[in-house]
Protein backbone atom coordinates (compact mmCIF):
# COMPACT_ATOMS: atom_id res chain seq x y z
CA UNK A 1 0.00 0.00 0.00
CA UNK A 2 1.40 3.71 -0.46
CA UNK A 3 2.35 5.26 2.28
CA UNK A 4 0.59 9.12 2.44
CA UNK A 5 3.05 11.63 1.60
CA UNK A 6 1.14 14.72 2.47
CA UNK A 7 0.85 15.65 6.44
CA UNK A 8 -2.06 16.02 8.34
CA UNK A 9 -1.53 20.11 8.60
CA UNK A 10 -0.65 20.26 5.00
CA UNK A 11 -3.54 18.22 3.32
CA UNK A 12 -6.46 20.30 5.91
CA UNK A 13 -4.69 23.55 4.35
CA UNK A 14 -5.21 22.37 0.64
CA UNK A 15 -8.67 21.14 1.43
CA UNK A 16 -9.68 24.14 2.88
CA UNK A 17 -8.27 26.14 0.32
CA UNK A 18 -9.76 24.21 -2.37
CA UNK A 19 -12.49 21.78 -1.37
CA UNK A 20 -14.99 23.94 -2.99
CA UNK A 21 -13.66 24.55 -6.70
CA UNK A 22 -13.35 21.30 -6.48
CA UNK A 23 -16.40 20.34 -5.94
CA UNK A 24 -17.88 22.79 -8.42
CA UNK A 25 -15.92 21.15 -11.03
CA UNK A 26 -17.12 17.72 -10.09
CA UNK A 27 -20.69 19.13 -9.96
CA UNK A 28 -20.44 19.61 -13.67
CA UNK A 29 -19.75 16.53 -14.30
CA UNK A 30 -21.88 13.89 -12.21
CA UNK A 31 -24.96 16.80 -11.46
CA UNK A 32 -25.89 15.57 -7.74
CA UNK A 33 -24.10 15.64 -4.22
CA UNK A 34 -23.25 11.95 -3.64
CA UNK A 35 -21.81 11.62 -6.74
CA UNK A 36 -20.03 14.67 -6.32
CA UNK A 37 -18.65 14.35 -2.70
CA UNK A 38 -17.21 10.60 -4.08
CA UNK A 39 -15.60 12.43 -6.59
CA UNK A 40 -13.81 15.13 -4.41
CA UNK A 41 -12.87 12.54 -1.72
CA UNK A 42 -11.22 11.02 -4.68
CA UNK A 43 -9.35 14.28 -5.86
CA UNK A 44 -8.35 14.14 -2.11
CA UNK A 45 -7.29 10.98 -1.70
CA UNK A 46 -5.34 11.07 -5.04
CA UNK A 47 -3.01 13.91 -3.47
CA UNK A 48 -2.73 12.45 -0.39
CA UNK A 49 -0.77 9.75 -2.25
CA UNK A 50 0.66 11.96 -5.20
CA UNK A 51 4.48 13.20 -4.63
CA UNK A 52 3.70 16.37 -6.74
CA UNK A 53 5.70 19.06 -5.03
CA UNK A 54 3.56 23.08 -5.94
CA UNK A 55 5.22 25.66 -6.82
CA UNK A 56 1.89 28.23 -6.02
CA UNK A 57 -1.08 27.89 -4.60
CA UNK A 58 -2.38 28.24 -8.50
CA UNK A 59 -0.57 25.18 -9.44
CA UNK A 60 -2.11 23.26 -6.18
CA UNK A 61 -5.26 24.49 -7.37
CA UNK A 62 -4.77 24.29 -11.09
CA UNK A 63 -3.10 19.99 -10.19
CA UNK A 64 -6.74 19.64 -8.17
CA UNK A 65 -9.05 20.68 -11.18
CA UNK A 66 -7.14 18.73 -13.62
CA UNK A 67 -7.35 15.09 -11.18
CA UNK A 68 -10.99 15.90 -10.17
CA UNK A 69 -12.12 16.47 -14.12
CA UNK A 70 -9.83 13.31 -15.30
CA UNK A 71 -11.40 11.46 -11.99
CA UNK A 72 -15.19 12.58 -13.11
CA UNK A 73 -14.30 11.45 -16.78
CA UNK A 74 -12.88 8.25 -15.85
CA UNK A 75 -15.85 7.50 -13.97
CA UNK A 76 -18.20 8.13 -16.70
CA UNK A 77 -15.97 5.87 -19.14
CA UNK A 78 -16.91 3.16 -16.47
CA UNK A 79 -19.10 -0.46 -17.32
CA UNK A 80 -22.11 1.59 -15.82
CA UNK A 81 -21.92 4.47 -17.80
CA UNK A 82 -21.79 2.47 -20.84
CA UNK A 83 -24.74 0.91 -19.90
CA UNK A 84 -26.91 3.41 -18.77
CA UNK A 85 -25.26 6.11 -21.08
CA UNK A 86 -23.31 9.35 -20.02
CA UNK A 87 -26.59 11.26 -21.28
CA UNK A 88 -28.72 9.84 -19.83
CA UNK A 89 -26.79 9.78 -16.55
CA UNK A 90 -28.26 13.49 -16.08
CA UNK A 91 -32.02 11.90 -16.33
CA UNK A 92 -31.23 9.84 -13.08
CA UNK A 93 -29.86 12.31 -11.18
CA UNK A 94 -32.69 13.32 -8.10
CA UNK A 95 -31.10 16.54 -7.47
CA UNK A 96 -31.15 20.16 -9.70
CA UNK A 97 -27.61 21.72 -9.73
CA UNK A 98 -26.79 24.60 -6.88
CA UNK A 99 -27.64 27.75 -8.62
CA UNK A 100 -24.45 30.15 -8.51
CA UNK A 101 -25.98 32.89 -10.91
CA UNK A 102 -29.19 32.89 -13.83
CA UNK A 103 -27.08 31.40 -16.48
CA UNK A 104 -25.57 28.43 -14.19
CA UNK A 105 -28.43 26.34 -15.63
CA UNK A 106 -28.05 26.81 -19.44
CA UNK A 107 -24.00 26.26 -18.61
CA UNK A 108 -24.62 23.16 -17.13
CA UNK A 109 -26.53 22.01 -20.31
CA UNK A 110 -23.46 22.20 -22.98
CA UNK A 111 -21.54 19.77 -24.01
CA UNK A 112 -18.54 18.42 -20.96
CA UNK A 113 -16.21 19.84 -23.48
CA UNK A 114 -17.88 23.56 -23.60
CA UNK A 115 -19.13 23.60 -20.07
CA UNK A 116 -15.32 22.95 -18.48
CA UNK A 117 -13.83 25.70 -20.31
CA UNK A 118 -16.50 28.27 -19.35
CA UNK A 119 -16.63 27.08 -16.04
CA UNK A 120 -12.91 27.28 -15.89
CA UNK A 121 -12.92 30.84 -17.52
CA UNK A 122 -15.81 33.16 -16.06
CA UNK A 123 -16.24 31.04 -12.79
CA UNK A 124 -12.43 30.29 -11.83
CA UNK A 125 -10.82 33.60 -13.56
CA UNK A 126 -8.45 31.24 -15.62
CA UNK A 127 -6.90 32.33 -18.78
CA UNK A 128 -6.96 30.38 -22.23
CA UNK A 129 -3.34 29.55 -21.74
CA UNK A 130 -3.81 28.17 -18.22
CA UNK A 131 -6.66 26.23 -19.58
CA UNK A 132 -4.94 24.94 -22.29
CA UNK A 133 -2.34 23.61 -19.87
CA UNK A 134 -4.99 22.16 -17.14
CA UNK A 135 -6.98 20.27 -19.52
CA UNK A 136 -3.62 19.31 -21.72
CA UNK A 137 -5.02 20.96 -24.71
CA UNK A 138 -3.95 23.36 -27.28
CA UNK A 139 -4.55 27.16 -26.54
CA UNK A 140 -6.35 27.44 -29.75
CA UNK A 141 -8.29 24.68 -29.10
CA UNK A 142 -9.39 26.03 -26.07
CA UNK A 143 -10.11 29.37 -27.67
CA UNK A 144 -12.71 27.39 -30.34
CA UNK A 145 -14.23 26.09 -27.40
CA UNK A 146 -14.92 29.13 -25.50
CA UNK A 147 -15.94 30.56 -29.09
CA UNK A 148 -18.30 27.97 -29.44
CA UNK A 149 -19.62 27.63 -25.84
CA UNK A 150 -20.68 31.38 -26.04
CA UNK A 151 -22.22 31.35 -29.36
CA UNK A 152 -24.47 28.12 -28.32
CA UNK A 153 -25.23 30.08 -24.95
CA UNK A 154 -26.38 33.43 -27.04
CA UNK A 155 -28.29 31.51 -28.97
CA UNK A 156 -30.34 29.80 -25.57
CA UNK A 157 -30.90 33.04 -24.37
CA UNK A 158 -32.34 34.70 -27.25
CA UNK A 159 -34.40 31.83 -27.27
CA UNK A 160 -35.50 32.68 -23.74
CA UNK A 161 -36.30 36.20 -24.43
CA UNK A 162 -38.85 34.92 -27.68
Amino acid sequence: MNSLLRTNEEMIQIYNRHVNTVYRVCFMYMKNRHDTEDMVQNTFIKLMKDGTVFKSEEHEKAWLIRTATNLCKDHFRHWWSRTVGMDKAADKAVEQPFVADGNFEMIMALPPKYKTVIYLYYYEGYSTVEIAKMLGKKESTIRSHLHTARKLLKMEMEGDLK
